[in-house]
């Protein structure tokens, strides 16, 4: 016996048999299964139906952006394993696989407010503000609930804004986001 598998029995009418009552018959609303495939495969052999196999959904594996193009891009290649091999460390070729197979979801990515050093600003309030431009300001904090989305930046932004090495706070999630 199969413990991850589930097997129901239906007929060409779209019925199925219900193991739940001791005699057994054919209906429509109420579906349900047995966990035993003999049990089923006799069943559908005695009142003519056919044995319909479930198993549960694999779980979807959790990437990263990075990893996430791989995979895009690898089911848009001829040959998306080698894909995969040419551009993943060993260790993680079998996670990109999976995601290939089970599909995926992609990892939020950690946002912080970094501070403006107090000998800078004067106080503890202001923060690095990133304008649409791109170039960099500062700004006072209001209030740690409301924190623009200008405010927050991810690791990668930290370190091409060359803002490594200063006093950062992690965002909470959804934490005050103006979108």
């Amino acid at each position: 016996m199969n413990e991850e598998k589930l097997y129901m029995v239906n007929n060409d009418e779209g019925e199925y048999w219900d193991f739940y009552d001791i005699g057994g018959f054919w209906q429509l609303s109420r579906v349900s299964c047995s966990i035993s495939e003999d049990d089923a495969k006799n069943t559908a052999k005695a009142h003519g139906g056919h044995v319909v196999t479930l198993i549960e959904e694999p779980k979807k594996v959790v990437l990263t952006k990075r990893q996430a193009e791989i995979v895009e891009n690898a089911r848009a290649s001829d040959a998306p394993a080698t894909y995969i091999s040419e551009r993943t460390p060993s260790y993680d070729e079998e996670l990109i696989m999976n995601a290939c197979v089970n599909g995926y979801t992609v990892a939020k990515e950690k946002k912080y407010n970094v501070k403006v050093p107090k000998k800078w600003s004067g106080d503890d309030k202001h923060y690095w503000t990133k304008e649409q431009d791109g170039t960099l300001t500062w700004a006072c904090l209001i209030s740690k609930d409301y924190m623009i989305y200008a405010q927050q930046f991810t690791a990668d932004e930290i370190k091409k804004c060359h803002l490594d090495g200063l006093e950062k706070v992690e965002v909470e999630e959804n934490g005050g986001l103006d979108k």
